[in-house]
């Protein structure tokens, strides 16, 4: 009984805090558009730049603005969950705030994708499963890197382990916001987001009122959704539930 109280006690805090933090911020609902753009004009430039031999640095360069898009939106959620405000300075600083973080977790995945590449062969027509299983697992268990990179002052490595460690010990808390969120923004915009490290819905420069007025409500669950989930890291990593249910009680 203790755990319902403790999850209906962090739902509504959460919620509250959530609904705060949308109606002073709302702007970052349109975030997505800036990063869809940035992420066009870029993969033009560089289909343009990066012929013949200099081909070979795409991958280094992609990552790189991968890298910073991602640091852009955290920084941005970090001044919302922590102080319920963002400026276009925090935006203009944004773009390397985590960049060096962020940058070392990618290339520790990149690291991951190639040990799995050199056992693939081995295993045979087990590769493509073991793969699957092992992608679902990280996503799962790592759920909450986004939050301890703009939360937690770790380096790259000791905030995935911090990451894997928070979703052990409030997994119940944590998956279950997470799976309503992402069912309903499946219903709406029929988006599977199967990547863990998201800083928005793809917009695909369609000018179709109806696509249009759905890409924004998706935008908006997105928002609610990465908000909700700073409120909630920072409420379950902060405290016990000991410690929450005494708060709750007075």
């Amino acid at each position: 009984m203790d755990y319902v109280k403790d999850f209906i006690y962090l739902s509504k805090t959460s919620g509250k805090q959530t609904i705060k933090s949308m109606k002073k911020n709302w702007p970052i609902i349109f975030s997505g558009l800036v990063y869809s753009t940035i992420n066009l004009i870029a993969f033009r430039l560089l289909g343009i730049l990066l012929v013949g031999p200099l081909y070979i640095l795409s991958g280094i360069i992609f990552a790189i603005i991968s890298s910073s898009l991602l640091s852009n939106y955290l920084y941005l959620l970090f001044n919302i969950i922590n102080y319920d405000r963002f400026s276009f300075q925090d935006f203009k600083d944004g773009f390397l705030y985590f960049l060096r973080k962020i940058y070392g977790i990618l290339f520790i995945g990149y690291l991951v994708n190639l040990l799995l590449s050199v056992f693939g062969p081995v295993l045979g027509n087990l590769s493509g499963v073991l793969g699957l299983v092992i992608y679902l697992g990280i996503l799962i268990l790592i759920n909450a890197l986004p939050e301890t990179i703009y939360l937690k002052s770790y380096g790259s490595w000791d905030s995935i382990v911090y990451a894997m460690e928070f979703v052990q010990e409030n997994f119940i808390n944590w998956i279950i916001p997470n799976i309503i969120f992402l069912g309903l923004l499946y219903m709406v915009t029929g988006n599977i987001l199967m990547n863990l490290l998201n800083t928005h819905l793809s917009f695909r420069f369609i000018l179709n009122p109806f696509y249009i007025l759905l890409y924004l409500i998706g935008q908006l669950i997105f928002s609610l959704m990465m908000i909700y989930r700073g409120h909630l890291y920072r409420i379950l990593s902060t405290s016990t539930r000991r410690k929450r249910m005494f708060m709750g009680k007075f």
